[in-house]
């Protein structure tokens, strides 16, 4: 697939910006600090609702304005759909498809992919599990877009048994806190049964994209750290996903029936997805603090490379035609070396539709110089 038109309004810095645009690829040339991070955060947030850079829409919203606007025409095997997502902070998203208001915008979800790789996604392998949880759910809303929903049923049961938790004590009644246990077990085990199985499909398109990138360094390993003991993406491939998701849920129960005493102590959610990680091994040992710089951009860069060739494998989506997610490359060859410029060009180079953003044309590989649009401060033109 390919976007043949962005367009946004009052998103970030942009009062407004338009981009018509092509299969191939299309490059971003501007100092920084020009906006074109938030141009391809824009296409971003079309496929995910999500930002590569905040956790929360209200920073998308340019100041001194109520709502925000992105608006895509995505183009696949011939057929044109347009879609508009209305952003305000505090408040549900809107969205409407070729112009008809959907009754949950999350019903969007799924006509725009992407995979975008930035310099912020070093703290993937750096940074806290937080950071490997959201890349997990983002790419699990990716290809299936009901997690979107089962996503967010669980974040609430978290949040208000959590509330719950901190109350519980000094109340001296536990019996709600067992009506709460039952949603977190049914809504975790449905996230949990997803994430597994992702993370065991994951695992060989990333091996190979890091084997491509960094031919020298030590194998890498992806692992699913699990709150629930004994459980692993392994199982995930040998279990009917029905059956694999009731065992999670009678072991996530089990779980919090062990817990209770610590959970009502400390207040707080200790069993459940939102306590879990995705274990990135170098060799005999975890990447985080032990990869070299070096080593942890080429990691990083083998998970995006691993989600675009798992996305774009997949049989079909929410438009029941399978095709290449968009490749939105923000700002990273001036990072890499030319090794690695060079193996993550050729293999971008074969996507139906690439995005790259860079302050010096010269940062860009010969095989992914397409067309060029030009940002400055509060305009873009082009292509040229």
């Amino acid at each position: 697939m390919y976007l043949s038109r962005l367009a946004v309004t009052d998103f970030r810095s942009w009062e407004s910006a338009e981009l018509q645009l092509g299969p191939g690829v299309s490059v971003l040339v501007g100092p920084n600090g020009v906006g074109k991070t938030n141009l391809v955060e824009a296409i971003g947030y079309l496929a995910t609702f999500g930002s590569h850079r905040v956790a929360t829409d209200a920073p998308l919203i340019r100041r001194g304005a109520s709502n925000a606007v992105v608006r895509g025409l995505a183009v696949r095997g011939g057929r044109e759909l347009a879609v508009e997502v209305e952003i305000t902070a505090g408040k549900a998203n809107r969205a409407r498809v070729n112009r008809a208001p959907l009754s949950r915008a999350r019903e969007a979800l799924g006509i725009v992919r992407s995979v975008l790789f930035a310099p912020e996604d070093l703290a993937l392998v750096r940074g806290d599990p937080g950071e490997r949880r959201r890349f997990m759910d983002e790419l699990l809303v990716s290809r299936w877009p009901r997690f979107s929903g089962i996503r967010s049923d669980y974040e609430r049961v978290v949040r208000q048994r959590s509330a719950l938790l901190k109350t519980a004590r000094a109340a001296g009644d536990l019996r709600t806190l067992d009506v709460w246990d039952g949603h977190l077990a049914r809504h975790g085990a449905a996230l949990l049964t997803g994430r597994l199985r992702l993370v065991a499909e994951l695992g060989a398109p990333v091996r190979e994209a890091y084997a491509d990138v960094a031919p020298e360094s030590a194998p890498i390993e992806l692992r699913y750290r699990c709150s629930v003991p004994e459980m692993s993406e392994t199982d995930a491939v040998d279990t009917d996903a029905a059956e694999l998701e009731k065992t999670l849920e009678l072991a996530l129960l089990d779980e919090m029936a062990k817990m209770r005493r610590q959970e009502v102590d400390r207040g707080v959610c200790l069993v459940g997805p939102h306590r879990d990680d995705l274990e990135l091994r170098l060799g005999e040992g975890p990447a985080k603090g032990y990869a070299s710089h070096g080593e942890s951009w080429s990691f990083a860069l083998a998970l995006r490379l691993g989600s675009f060739e798992l996305l774009r494998s997949d049989p079909g989506d929410v438009t029941g035609l399978s095709s290449d997610p968009i490749l939105i490359l923000d700002d990273v060859f001036a990072e890499l070396d030319v090794r690695r410029r060079r193996a993550l060009a050729e293999r971008a180079q074969h996507a139906e539709q690439v995005l790259v953003t860079a302050a010096v044309p010269d940062d860009v590989p010969e095989k992914l110089r397409g067309a060029r649009f030009d940002v400055t401060s509060g305009q873009v033109s082009g292509p040229n």
